[in-house]
């Protein structure tokens, strides 16, 4: 389903990434990811926008960096929600905390900036004109959103507070799922369960929404995060051009189940995954 016209709660819906020089670092993803950009804002606003775009349909945005904010680049993630102060007061409750209480985004829709009890920032979006990206699972757009957890356990129990969600135990590693959404995307494309079936996709993995990726034990440097993985159609050649560009390859490209990958940070620092859907490596062990 690389083109979609809304998402259901619960389900990830957009990313963006802050910048302290937004215009500079246009031209990165522009040369790598064929991006068209308009800036979004109005004249006299005090920060930029960037919406970007494949085909005419918004896949992700480049912002300035709020005010008062470090200024550090970072891509961020946006989950769908019915109602995002419903949600902000759910993350609370289940032990999270509300960074940026909910408020409004012109015409767009609500959002909040909220965090998991291990400090894992996120975004919940409320959609009203603006649902969140259009175009997903190919060359230059969304493909998977993933939590670094070092408690897979405490975060199920705040995710599945929040959001419902689930996790699924794979042999190539653990994902969120959240029950229910393969009958939604089934409605939408008809065949698609089949085909990932066909495809040898395990048991319940048309319910993934998102990925979780556990900290080893003895790394006591990552902090709990959510990371941001875009479709290429080939890792190698992405880390190289990145690598071009002013980027630079922190790991990979390296197999692991179903894809090749390359962990890349852009010009400003902000970091992002690479991943290149490789159907031999289905039965690799997770790195």
């Amino acid at each position: 389903m690389p083109e979609r016209d809304g998402y259901i709660p619960g389900v990830p819906c957009w990313i963006d990434a802050e910048h302290p020089d937004p215009e500079a670092v246009l031209p990165f993803y522009r040369e790598l990811f064929g991006w068209e950009f308009e800036n979004a804002m109005p004249a006299d606003a005090g920060g930029v926008y960037y919406m970007a775009r494949i085909r005419g349909r918004d896949v992700a945005a480049i912002r300035s960096v709020p005010d008062g904010a470090p200024p550090t680049a970072v891509w961020n993630t946006y989950v769908a929600v019915a109602d995002a102060d419903e949600a902000a007061d759910a993350v609370r409750d289940a032990g999270g905390v509300v960074q940026v209480a909910p408020f409004d985004v012109m015409e767009a829709g609500r959002m909040a900036i909220v965090a998991d009890p291990e400090g894992a920032a996120f975004c919940v979006w409320q959609a009203k004109g603006s649902f969140g990206a259009a175009v997903v699972n190919e060359h230059g757009a969304l493909n998977f959103n993933g939590l670094a957890t070092r408690d897979p356990q405490r975060a199920e129990a705040f995710y599945g507070a929040v959001f419902g969600w689930k996790i699924l135990p794979l042999d190539s590693g653990p994902m969120w799922i959240l029950p229910g959404y393969g009958d939604h995307l089934e409605a939408k494309s008809p065949g698609l369960r089949e085909g990932m079936e066909q495809m040898g996709a395990p048991a319940g993995f048309v319910d993934v929404v998102a990925a979780i990726n556990p900290i080893a034990a003895d790394d006591t440097d990552t902090p709990a995060h959510w990371s941001v993985t875009f479709g290429v159609d080939d890792a190698a050649a992405t880390a190289s051009t990145a690598t071009e560009l002013g980027g630079t390859v922190v790991r990979g490209p390296y197999d692991a189940p179903w894809t090749r990958l390359a962990v890349i940070d852009d010009p400003q620092g902000a970091r992002f995954i690479a991943g290149q859907f490789v159907a031999e490596n289905a039965n690799l062990d997770a790195p």
